[in-house]
């Protein structure tokens, strides 16, 4: 019997997100990170071209019909075929695919790129908080998702080849590979941006009353705290944020049973033609009914300043 596309596209998107893992860690090894420059804490790494390029490449080899949206703005390079890794990762393989995506055309899939998720983390040391996120959607909803964090417990962990995890989900089947937990019923923790604080979002947090707020950087890392039940959610009133670094950690939030909105609570969409911007926000939480619960928090004037999706 084959193997449905999507769960193909799934197990290649884990081999190559190791691999990538692989690069980011050969970067940081050899000290000279090539740093650029795109803005006010956005930056572009030697890392990010070189995972980009084998994600994409690999991607597109093994699946050409599919369409592939990649934070980065780089134009294919002879040098690419060097960085392509074909093989799919057979734990992945041995599970079913739910029946409702059973028969998903590749023409139908978008691929969600964001190759290194908190580069100036990366930049600062605090290699915890990068993630590389592939983000796999159909019909404009993230339905999959792989999150690799290269440097998970590379503190704590003297032996290398114990450093660094890669989780994956699929909506209707599970996540993998993650170490999830629940959160204190009585407390309310937050995630939220630690580099891009404004007005906006002191007054939301202000509103919410967390208990707890943790103010820390890359948008896979703050989902992945609320998937695996270290925060309640993560609030961000910005629009900051693009299509990449949220399709694949949605998915897998969706995966576990949580749920991820703009502000004002409406389902994020991932069409091929849609503008990369989150322009509502996100509000990711553990539950539908954690959720809807702080959503109906959001100051009316953070509301106003956002425009919904």
């Amino acid at each position: 019997m084959s193997v449905p596309t999507l769960m193909r596209i799934v197990s290649a998107s884990v081999s190559v997100a190791n691999k990538a893992g692989s690069i980011v860690k050969g970067v940081l090894s050899r000290g000279n990170l090539n740093i650029i420059d795109k803005g006010i804490n956005d930056f572009q790494t030697e890392a990010d071209r070189m995972i980009q390029r084998c994600i994409v490449a690999s991607l597109s080899k093994s699946f050409p019909k599919i369409t592939i949206i990649a934070e980065e703005d780089l134009e294919p390079s002879d040098s690419d075929e060097e960085l392509v890794c074909q093989t799919l990762d057979e734990s992945v393989l041995k599970h079913s695919c739910p029946a409702e995506l059973a028969n998903v055309n590749d023409e139908d899939i978008v691929v969600w790129v964001d190759p290194l998720d908190g580069t100036a983390e990366f930049t600062q040391g605090l290699l915890e908080q990068v993630t590389i996120l592939i983000g796999i959607a159909v019909a404009g909803k993230a339905v999959s998702g792989v999150i690799h964090q290269p440097y998970y417990k590379h503190s704590i962990e003297k032996d290398p080849a114990k450093v660094g995890r890669t989780m994956w989900g699929v909506v209707g089947l599970g996540a993998f590979g993650i170490e999830k937990k629940e959160p204190p019923a009585n407390e309310l923790t937050i995630a939220t941006t630690r580099s891009h604080r404004s007005k906006l979002v002191d007054d939301t947090l202000l509103a919410m009353k967390p208990t707890t707020e943790m103010r820390i950087g890359g948008a896979g890392h703050k989902v992945l705290l609320v998937i695996e039940g270290q925060a309640h959610a993560y609030v961000y009133p910005s629009s900051g944020c693009k299509k990449w670094d949220t399709c694949a950690p949605e998915a897998i939030l969706h995966a576990v049973g949580g749920k991820f909105t703009d502000i004002f609570g409406n389902d994020m969409k991932y069409h091929k033609d849609i503008p990369h911007p989150n322009t509502g926000g996100i509000l990711a939480a553990t539950s539908p009914e954690m959720n809807a619960k702080l959503a109906a928090l959001v100051p009316d004037h953070v509301k106003q300043s956002l425009t919904s999706q």
